[in-house]
């Protein structure tokens, strides 16, 4: 039986916040309703809500620091606001990071790599990947917080870190053993629609600092997603889930430190 949608307008809104529900299970420790349906079907449709999720999760981690930044040193802030978004997405992209580190940087073949990935034990690569993406996040951010206010920063990085790493479903095979991969849901391919929307809801928040800037962020993300896809081809054949949460991670620093440049080169006051 196809998982298609009901023709009525209500049922079709239905779908679509169950499938937005999934997405947030899936990438958040947030509670989706209980009586959501599941199905591979529906899990991969649900694809098209990555960066809607990231939205989500950008609002509640910058409604935090703002709390926070109120009564605490704003370092103090961005370490406890770091620490809730930790626990908020069970640290899954981060643990993305640490496998695909792990397993890129200590495995000689192909299957050695993918080996590695699916260990659940940190190596060398891993803790020096995992440090120091947190450590940079912090730095990054300490800067940013002492040239504009960080609501709209964090925000803008959760989304579109998440829709880039996402768009890698699109037009990358799937490398991994389904049937122990954390993301055996996501192995199917995206469609247009669902890849122009996920990339659209990305960007969104962005246009907060401007047109100008907008389009800067979405070309340095172009060359991050094609120089990113072209290593995993040349390292592993393809992505694994692991590789998307490291992509994530990678694109969310890349864009604090766009933000960076950008203020204090003086292209965003």
């Amino acid at each position: 039986m196809s998982d298609a949608p009901e023709r009525s307008l209500k049922d079709r809104a239905v779908y679509q916040w169950q499938l937005f529900s999934l997405a947030m299970g899936f990438f958040s420790r947030l509670p989706m309703p209980k009586n959501t349906p599941y199905s591979s079907e529906r899990m991969n449709r649900s694809g098209r809500y990555f960066s809607t999720v990231g939205l989500l999760l950008g609002v509640l981690c910058g409604g935090v620091f703002l709390l926070l930044d109120a009564i605490l040193p704003s370092a103090v802030a961005i370490f406890l606001m770091m620490s809730f978004s930790l626990m908020l997405t069970g640290a899954f992209h981060e643990d993305g990071l640490t496998d695909m580190a792990d397993g890129i940087g200590g495995g000689m073949t192909l299957e050695r790599r993918l080996t590695i990935m699916k260990d659940s034990r940190i190596g060398t690569y891993g803790a020096s990947a995992l440090v120091m993406a947190l450590f940079g996040k912090w730095v990054l951010l300490n800067e940013l917080v002492s040239m504009t206010g960080l609501f709209m920063v964090i925000v803008t990085s959760y989304t579109f870190s998440r829709a880039i790493a996402a768009s890698l479903i699109y037009d990358m095979p799937y490398v991994s053993d389904l049937d122990t991969s954390k993301s055996k849901p996501l192995a199917n391919k995206q469609t247009k629609g669902e890849l122009v929307f996920l990339i659209l809801v990305g960007l969104l928040p962005s246009l907060w600092f401007g047109l100008a800037f907008t389009f800067v962020l979405a070309v340095i993300a172009c060359l991050f997603r094609v120089s990113f896809k072209k290593w995993l081809m040349a390292r592993i054949g393809g992505f694994t889930g692991d590789c998307l949460g490291a992509a994530q991670q990678l694109m969310e620093l890349m864009i604090y430190v766009v933000f960076t440049a950008a203020f204090y080169n003086g292209f965003l006051c």
